[in-house]
């Protein structure tokens, strides 16, 4: 699978638009766009930097418009929205080539007879964005002028520029940005080229996709200087966008740095997995893919701790998000040292028994609203221990997971305990939402769950079952886990609705058991450990394949309910609506793909669920996979561009049954 694309896509606006491209540096930072280059979101730009990495992400530059003169012509390479929805200029049209690289996207522009390439990567674990032109081809001398506009802005945030006068000074191979006193300054450094000054605020750039979710969508961004050089065929021009000290300028070798991270990516990956030989091309992508999402959270206590970004371009890190990925991220990889260092970062945040359900971007202390991200935690740790024999790391967070068994059967934060009569979880208050199907809108729980939810519970008996497992390994007494764990099983039959030959959704909730037919229960098949009879198994895999499957994953609410939406769109209110109430969550098509295999035994067709992917992977976020998409066809892409649990899932889900 190739994503190499000419005029049919680069010079169609609507095309060129709706395919974002994506790059990371490892510690939270990013830069994104569309490949008509113009902006349509308020996170698109070429530095986004993680100043508190992983968080703090700071939109820093925003984007370079660049003209090209050559043989008397002067031609924009260069597309822009304005307000009123008007396009000027429509550089797109200069596109003749665009690819991806592995992840690093590459635009080949045509000016007469002369071609000019353009590639963008981050240095990774570096706030530094590299911007490479280079002239392919050409009869003589070629002049680019480069007009780079900055900003310093929240990542969520918008600017309108006013009076707003930042410090634009000159400094060795270009210029130094300070917002303000005590901004991180920005540096924008050209090895070879001519800089000049500029300070002038350019407003109205129109974001059509910010528009669509219902938000600000007009922006200002200040030029902040213009450079200059004239290159022969061969040479190139490296543009450094950068908030550290002394940034590499040479672009030869950041690029090299660049391609060998991903080759070592790629190459561990092969030797960790035989499998990986027969894989296809569009696998590959999704290794690739994996990496972006991976990024370091240093804690006092080690400098060294990791986590993963839940989507691009608006997710931090969350519990859940990041103990579901892990397995796929991290293990199908072949990178189970990133994993160690995840799973041992959380443990140092465990509190009352519960994992962070996220942390916020400001810095503020970890949010604890959650039921489920906690219980994934035993699962991440089951499917490391499987991949590595690692029994000193099961032999340190033991005690951890003991404490954490505790507080659910004696009980934690929002009435998260052990129901006693039938060894279930309960769990949810007033005005919470616990679940991973947690839209909030005001106080307007959409999908509150409140009672024992299907799938808090099948996580639950296999937590307890993996305890068990994990004593005998370090010989203790695996018996009182074994006993636990019967009683959940004997207490999980109350899930199962005879009438419609699946499971409840919730039982026990303020209105009685939830007959709604949602995703959930595939999880009591695709989990390690089962408290179901393989028919009830064949059964919900059988309810969840006629109701639910999609292309690209399961609905999160079957077509035939009155609240069931297929469209997800709008603004807050109607997007949080539609969230859980039929959009389709791409993260759940490898455990139903997983799930089929379990209950039919055949690899083949079961791998055939995760085919659309590939076609996928070359539209929306490219090399990435969506957070959702719409319940009703064609799926539309909806939502962050790049979400970890996505890629993750798929990565896993093929794997396992590769060697199925």
């Amino acid at each position: 699978m190739t994503i190499d694309w000419g005029r049919e896509i680069c010079g169609d606006l609507a095309s060129a638009e709706r395919r974002e491209w994506l790059c990371t540096n490892g510690i939270g930072g990013f830069a994104s766009g569309t490949v008509a280059g113009s902006l349509t979101r308020r996170y698109h730009g070429l530095l986004i930097a993680a100043l508190k990495p992983p968080l703090g992400r700071t939109l820093l530059c925003t984007k370079v418009d660049e003209t090209a003169e050559y043989d008397g012509l002067a031609l924009s390479l260069f597309a822009n929205r304005w307000a009123g929805n008007a396009i000027e200029p429509h550089g797109y049209r200069t596109i003749e080539r665009f690819t991806l690289e592995g992840t690093t996207p590459v635009w080949t522009y045509a000016v007469a007879d002369a071609l000019v390439e353009k590639r963008v990567w981050m240095e990774q674990g570096a706030n530094t964005t590299y911007v490479r032109y280079r002239v392919l081809r050409a009869r003589g001398r070629l002049v680019l002028k480069l007009k780079v506009f900055v900003n310093y802005r929240d990542h969520h945030g918008s600017t309108r520029g006013g009076g707003w006068q930042m410090d634009v000074a000159p400094v060795k191979h270009g210029l130094r940005v300070a917002a303000f006193d005590g901004a991180t300054p920005l540096l924008l450094l050209a090895d070879g080229a001519e800089t000049q000054v500029a300070h002038t605020w350019y407003q109205d750039f129109d974001l059509p996709g910010e528009r669509e979710r219902g938000l600000d969508a007009i922006e200002d961004h200040l030029h902040a200087g213009t450079f200059s050089v004239s290159l022969a065929p061969a040479e190139a021009l490296t543009l450094v966008l950068s908030t550290e000290s002394s940034p590499a300028l040479d672009g030869e070798p950041a690029w090299e740095r660049r391609a060998q991270h991903e080759e070592r990516l790629v190459a561990a990956w092969k030797r960790a997995r035989p499998e990986a030989r027969k894989a296809p091309d569009w696998i590959k992508h999704l290794v690739l893919a994996s990496d972006q999402f991976i990024a370091r959270r240093p804690t006092p206590s080690d400098a060294d701790g990791m986590t993963v970004i839940a989507g691009y371009h608006w997710f931090g890190d969350w519990g859940r998000d990041t103990m579901i990925a892990l397995p796929g991220l991290a293990l199908a990889t072949g990178r189970a040292e990133i994993a160690r260092r995840i799973l041992t970062t959380f443990a140092r945040f465990v509190d009352r028994g519960m994992l962070p359900n996220r942390f916020p971007d400001a810095g503020e202390a970890p949010e604890y609203n959650t039921v489920d991200a906690t219980l994934w935690y035993f699962e991440a740790i089951r499917a490391y221990h499987a991949a590595t024999d690692d029994d000193g790391l099961l032999k340190e967070l033991f005690p951890v997971l003991e404490e954490i068994v505790r507080f659910h059967r004696e009980g934690t934060r929002y009435g998260i305990k052990e129901d006693s009569t039938d060894s279930l979880l309960r769990s949810g208050e007033p005005g919470v939402q616990l679940t991973w199907m947690d839209a909030k809108v005001g106080d307007w729980i959409v999908t509150p769950r409140t009672g024992k939810a299907v799938e808090i519970n099948a996580l639950w008996y296999n937590a307890l079952r993996s305890m068990a497992g994990f004593a005998k390994r370090l010989r203790q007494p695996s018996k009182p886990w074994d006993d636990i764990a019967a009683r959940v099983r004997a207490g999980f039959d109350r899930f199962w609705n005879e009438r419609a030959g699946c499971c409840y959704d919730v039982i026990d909730s303020p209105d009685g058991n939830d007959d709604a037919l949602r995703p959930n229960q595939i999880f009591a098949v695709s989990l390690h450990e089962s408290p179901l009879s393989p028919q009830r198994q064949r059964q919900i895999v059988d309810a969840c394949a006629r109701h639910l499957l999609t292309s690209y994953g399961l609905r999160s609410l079957a077509p035939g309910h009155p609240k069931y939406q297929g469209h997800y769109g709008g603004d807050q209110w109607h997007r949080d609506g539609a969230y859980h109430q039929g959009t389709v969550w791409a993260f759940l098509l490898g455990p139903f793909a997983l799930a089929h295999f379990k209950v039919y035994g055949n690899a083949e067709v079961a791998r055939s669920f995760l085919s659309p992917v590939a076609h996928h992977l070359g539209d929306y976020g490219l090399g990435s996979v969506a957070e959702i998409f719409d319940g009703d066809s064609p799926f539309a892409p909806r939502g962050c561009i790049a979400q970890a649990w996505s890629v993750a899932e798929a990565l896993r889900a093929w794997h396992e049954l590769a060697i199925g």
